[in-house]
């Protein structure tokens, strides 16, 4: 289960994010609605938990947007508010299921497996550039049919790179992505990241399909296109 989740108090978030590691392996960490709405235009969550009250856009707003342009997935609140009131507001939002601050986190888990089953999910959902094929169903890659070995980072960044391919991802966005912006890391770590994917993923003999742009960032070119 891939789970992006957004929470702005740093000790809260910082202990549920390594719990929800511990637990999925897949979990992102923002700490505003905007953010976690510009997360998921880049990457397929099966859940999304938003925390009730966010700096830049509330969770309620977030909610909506993600609703509004098209994100299928389940969306659960955290929240202190508990009247029928705001259950309401939320539920009508967009959500599929909320939960009460305090809370403890085997209810949280349940839950997110719980609302993971009921999500409607493609039988196959592929991602593809030239012979490679991407399935973000089982995490898989494959170049003619033959699977490729990759880490979890350099299936992030192989993702990242095949949503947005033939557009240029800057060095920031790449690092943010896929080490999370509350992660010291240097970008000699991404420059060797891609060294390493690039060893895996293009064919011996042709030019490597993922180009440095220069004092920016790095895109991957379709060799079809």
């Amino acid at each position: 289960m891939n789970i992006l989740f957004a929470e702005d108090d740093e000790r809260l978030g910082k202990l549920i994010h390594h719990l929800l590691q511990k637990e999925f392996s897949c979990a992102d960490w923002v700490k505003d609605g905007r953010t976690a709405c510009d997360y998921a235009q880049f990457t397929q969550y099966d859940v999304i938990i938003l925390d009730w009250m966010m700096p830049k856009m509330s969770g309620i707003e977030a909610c909506q947007h993600l609703r509004k342009n098209g994100y299928k997935g389940g969306i659960l609140f955290l929240t202190a508010k508990d009247s029928l009131e705001d259950v309401i507001e939320g539920l009508d939002a967009g959500a599929d299921d909320y939960i009460v601050k305090p809370f403890k986190f085997e209810e949280l888990a349940a839950r997110l497996r719980a609302l993971s089953r009921r999500i409607d999910k493609p039988f196959e959902e592929v991602l593809s550039c030239s012979n490679l094929k991407l399935n973000l169903n089982t995490r898989t890659v494959t170049r003619g049919g033959e699977i490729i070995e990759l880490s979890k980072k350099e299936y992030d960044l192989l993702e990242l790179l095949i949503r947005n391919q033939n557009y240029v991802l800057t060095r920031e966005i790449l690092l943010e992505r896929i080490w999370g912006f509350d992660v010291e890391v240097t970008e000699n770590a991404l420059d060797a990241l891609v060294k390493l994917l690039r060893k895996k993923v293009d064919q011996p003999g042709k030019p490597s399909i993922i180009k440095n742009v220069r004092g920016v960032g790095y895109i991957l070119r379709n060799a079809d296109v």
